[in-house]
């Protein structure tokens, strides 16, 4: 079975999780001499050729129309070259790319996260400033990258621009001393951009522990500072989920069962009734949503089979509870846009929601499953991570970097 996107998954009946389960040109000599502007077939070659002289004005248009969408790494990849410190060491090259989503020249030696691919940043629409793609590489692959985006007056940069987490990710076995070498020629470039102040936030210890802990030790190393200090929750699914329940979430989850509450996996063409139950669910709640329903169709139809709808139902097939869940890379789950109405929450939906999401990630060979901060404007929101704990999540650390670039 192939991990979340070649299955056909479905839900309601069947195996695999609570009330839930899964079903499974090139161009010759004559081509080019029509562009040559002569007549080759009249035998002339004396002069132009009107039809010649058409067919090049709309060769010539074609190209035009083209070239922006080429990947500014065809385009401009010879001038943007960065060069390293010497203390680096030899073999590597680092290439400094502009444009909303790049891809790298070439292939990364890692599995990218999914916010930082390319059809995922070109999702992100940042309209503030310029966006800049650094990609350091050796003789055969991308080692590591970072994508920073500028704000409309270029003295700040920041990497995510509009997504959970970006900052650095590189091959596992990059040396430390590349790794600053890296940060160091990326901060020189911005610094003669005119950028000030760099931010970074990358994604939480749980996803990569050992390369979590390397990068905030070469960012201490540099002088950038940690804050804000925040705790990500997470269930490991190599756990079984009932066992690790807290005794009264354990006996909600029985409750749900007995009132015929399912969980099912929900098709796209129901996302804006699922929208509406999000907006309504978070405002009686206080939360805000800062995604629109025309950027949440936009991710589904970008990442079909990495971002998914998911429900629970009660017995008269209403909905008690909705979220919207991203595959982040093949072995993590991240769950998105939880929600359920107050009106369910003599049931707790929310405690079944996450037993087939977390049966649903274990089915598919997935290692964790991410049920994100608990954070509000105000701080952290006590009640939620109570509740997250209850379910038998983990905290771990999640941590923002900065540092003042100078004039």
């Amino acid at each position: 079975m192939s991990r979340g996107r070649g299955k056909e998954r479905l839900s309601g009946k069947g195996r695999g999780g609570p009330g839930g389960g899964w079903r499974e040109h090139r161009a010759g000599n004559a081509e080019r001499e029509q562009f040559t502007g002569f007549c080759r077939e009249s035998g002339c070659g004396t002069g132009p050729c009107p039809a010649d002289a058409r067919r090049k004005s709309l060769y010539f248009r074609l190209l035009i129309s083209v070239l922006p969408l080429l990947s500014p790494s065809i385009i401009s990849a010879a001038a943007q070259l960065l060069p390293l410190p010497a203390w680096a060491g030899a073999g590597y090259t680092l290439r400094r790319l502009p444009g909303l989503a790049p891809a790298p020249v070439r292939p990364p030696a890692y599995v990218p996260w999914l916010y930082l691919r390319p059809v995922h940043q070109a999702l992100q629409q940042w309209n503030e400033g310029e966006v800049l793609h650094f990609f350091l590489e050796n003789e055969t692959h991308t080692v590591a990258q970072l994508s920073v985006y500028l704000s409309a007056d270029g003295h700040a940069a920041r990497s995510p621009g509009r997504a959970p987490f970006g900052a650095v990710q590189t091959a596992p076995t990059l040396p430390e001393t590349v790794l600053e070498a890296f940060l160091t020629t990326v901060e020189a470039s911005l610094r003669t951009q005119g950028v000030r102040r760099l931010t970074l936030r990358p994604h939480a210890f749980a996803y990569e522990p050992a390369a979590s802990a390397r990068l905030a030790t070469v960012l201490g190393r540099l002088g950038y500072q940690t804050g804000p200090v925040e705790m990500n929750s997470y269930l490991p699914l190599s756990r079984d989920y009932e066992a690790y329940l807290h005794p009264s979430e354990r006996r909600r989850l029985r409750k749900c069962a007995r009132h015929g509450l399912r969980f099912e996996q929900e098709p796209p063409l129901l996302l804006p009734l699922a929208y509406e139950l999000i907006a309504r669910s978070r405002q009686e709640k206080g939360k805000p949503l800062n995604m629109s329903l025309e950027q949440l169709q936009a991710l589904f139809r970008a990442l079909p089979g990495q971002v998914l709808l998911f429900s629970v139902r009660d017995a008269a097939g209403e909905w008690a509870a909705v979220s919207v869940v991203i595959e982040v890379r093949p072995d993590v789950l991240y769950h998105f846009l939880p929600a359920s109405p107050l009106a369910y929450n003599h049931l707790s939906p929310m405690v079944l929601l996450n037993a087939g999401l977390h049966a649903f990630g274990k089915a598919s060979g997935m290692r964790l499953l991410d049920l994100g901060i608990s954070a509000l404007p105000t701080g952290v929101d006590e009640s939620l991570l109570r509740f997250k704990r209850h379910l038998g999540a983990v905290s771990g650390l999640k941590l923002t970097f900065s540092k003042e670039l100078g004039e």
